[in-house]
C-alpha cells in the first residue's frame, strides 16, 4: 500500500492510498457492510454510487458464517462479489460492545457470543489468521476499547495491553495485506502521546485513532482528536474509527484525519431519517403524504431523480423492502458526494470556506 498527499489546505489533506486492489481518494468515507454486505445494497449498486472501499467486520464474520467457509470459496472479496479495497476492523470494539460476559487477558480475550451464547478465546494471532483468510486488503490490530469513563490507572492498563497485542499483531501480519496500529489512551493527552509514540516504534502501514465516541463529551472528543492527530506520521493514512457525524468529520478533517467509517447513513436511511442539502428530513411525517417533489431537488442519485416524497414515505410507512433500499441509496450518494466536494475544496485551497458553509445545514434538522 502507498499514500501519496497531494495537497493540504492548512492540516486538511487531499491524498491518494493505492491499495492492492484500487485506488482510495482521502478524505474518504468507507461505507459499512458488517455481514459482507452494505444492508440494502448490492455490490454493484455500491460501485456506481462512486464507492471506493468498503469495510467489513472481523468479529461478525467470524462469529457466523466463519472465516474457514470465507477463505475456502475464495476469500471476502469473491465471497461478496466486490473487487475494490476492503478494509477489515479487529473486532476489538465489536467484544467491547456486543459481547457477553467479557474477560481480558494478557493473551486475549474470553468472550460469549451474543449470537448464541458460544464461548470464544480471539488473541492477536487469531485475529490476523481472521483477517488473512478474509483477504482484506488494509487489517486492523487486535486492541481493547477504552470505555468511557475510565480512571487514569485502567487507562493506562488498558494502552499497555493494547500496545503489546498490536506488536503481536505485526508479528503475525499477512502478506499482501497492509496493517494499521489504533492509538489508544482514553481521554487523556500524555496516555494518546505515549500510545502513538510506542505504536510508530513498532511500525505500521496506517495508523488509526480508537477510543473515541464512546459516550465522552463532543468537545472532548474533539480535543482528543486535535491533540492526538498531528503526533501521528504525516506520510501515512490517519483513520478515525467509527465516526461519521459529518460535522465531526469536518472537525476531523480540518485536524488532517483521512479515513472515516459509520453506519449513520444506513442505520438512518433505514429509520427513515435522510439527509439532504436542507437539513435532515424524517420521511414519515403527515406533510410529506402528498408531496410531489423529489426528496432532495439538489441531488442527482437514483432515488431523487425518480421518486417524490409522498412515494417514500407511503413505502416507508408500508414497511416495504423498498423504502430501505431507496433510502439508503439516496444516504449513500449524499455521503459520498459530501466527501468527493470535500475534497475539491481541500484541493482549490477553499476548506474552510467549505466548512462554514455546511456547518449550519449539518446542524439544521428540519422537518426531523
Amino acid at each position: 500500500m502507498q499514500f501519496k498527499i497531494i495537497k493540504t489546505d492548512n492540516y486538511a489533506r487531499l491524498g491518494k492510498i493505492a491499495a492492492s486492489r484500487g485506488v482510495i481518494n482521502t478524505p474518504a468515507f468507507m461505507p459499512v457492510g458488517t455481514n459482507a454486505t452494505v444492508k440494502a445494497m448490492t455490490p454493484g449498486e455500491m460501485k456506481e454510487l462512486g464507492t471506493e472501499v468498503l469495510l467489513s467486520n472481523t468479529y461478525h464474520l467470524y462469529l457466523r458464517p466463519g472465516h474457514d467457509i470465507i477463505r475456502d470459496v475464495g476469500g471476502l472479496h469473491r465471497f461478496m462479489q466486490w473487487d475494490g479495497p476492503i478494509l477489515t476492523d479487529s473486532g476489538g470494539f465489536q467484544v467491547f460492545s456486543l459481547a457477553k460476559l467479557r474477560k481480558i487477558k494478557d493473551d486475549g480475550v474470553e468472550f460469549r457470543s451474543h449470537i448464541d451464547g458460544s464461548l470464544h478465546f480471539l488473541t492477536p494471532e487469531l485475529v490476523m489468521d481472521i483477517q488473512g483468510a478474509l483477504g482484506s486488503d488494509i487489517a486492523m490490530v487486535f486492541d481493547e476499547c477504552t470505555p468511557y469513563p475510565a480512571d487514569k490507572e485502567y487507562a493506562l492498563n488498558s494502552l499497555m495491553l493494547t500496545t503489546a497485542w498490536a506488536r503481536r499483531c505485526k508479528e503475525a501480519k499477512n502478506d499482501n495485506q497492509a496493517l494499521f496500529g489504533i492509538v489508544q489512551g482514553g481521554m487523556f493527552r500524555d496516555l494518546r502521546k505515549q500510545s502513538a509514540q510506542e505504536l510508530m516504534k513498532i511500525d505500521f502501514d496506517g495508523y488509526a485513532l480508537g477510543g473515541l465516541s464512546v459516550g465522552e463529551p463532543k468537545e472532548l472528543m474533539y480535543e482528543m482528536i486535535n491533540y492526538t492527530t498531528p503526533l501521528l506520521p504525516q506520510d501515512m493514512p490517519r483513520y478515525l474509527m467509527g465516526i461519521g457525524d459529518l460535522l465531526d468529520v469536518l472537525e476531523a478533517v480540518a485536524a488532517g484525519i483521512d479515513m472515516f467509517d459509520c453506519v449513520m447513513p444506513t442505520r438512518n436511511a433505514r429509520n427513515g431519517t435522510l439527509f439532504t442539502s436542507q437539513g435532515r428530513i424524517s420521511i414519515k411525517r403527515e406533510e410529506f403524504k402528498k408531496d410531489p417533489g423529489p426528496l432532495d431537488p439538489y441531488c442527482t442519485c437514483y432515488t431523487c431523480m425518480n421518486y417524490s416524497r409522498a412515494y417514500l414515505r407511503h413505502l416507508y410507512l408500508s414497511r416495504e423492502i423498498l423504502s430501505m433500499r431507496l433510502n439508503t441509496n439516496h444516504n449513500i450518494h449524499f455521503f459520498l458526494e459530501f466527501f468527493r466536494k470535500m475534497r475539491e475544496a481541500i484541493g482549490n485551497g477553499a476548506f474552510n470556506s467549505f466548512r462554514e458553509e455546511q456547518t449550519p445545514v449539518l446542524e439544521g434538522n428540519f422537518n426531523g
